[in-house]
């Protein structure tokens, strides 16, 4: 069961970092204080490799971004998945 509420955490965080990304793409965060940046850039690092691939795959939309939705929805299938694989093997 640990490793079922780790995974399912490990999910959320990472849901929460797409969120904050596209929370950045809105309003400009404040980069005067070297800790801020670097928040701001782990947050691109980690979400980068999902995002990236999802807009390169998606034609354009008029300049909408929509590869965060689809990240997030994406996300939530493979959540589901594995934390039923997770249960099943139990």
């Amino acid at each position: 069961m640990l490793l079922i509420y780790l995974v399912d955490r490990f999910f959320q965080f990472y849901y929460y970092l797409v969120i904050a990304r596209v929370v950045m793409s809105w309003v400009q965060p404040p980069t005067h204080h070297q800790t801020m940046r670097k928040i701001i850039a782990f947050i691109y690092r980690a979400t980068e490799p999902v995002l990236g691939p999802i807009r390169e795959m998606m034609p354009n939309l008029g300049g909408i971004d929509f590869s965060p939705i689809i990240a997030l929805l994406a996300l939530q299938i493979v959540r589901n998945g594995v934390i039923q694989l997770l249960y099943h093997l139990f």
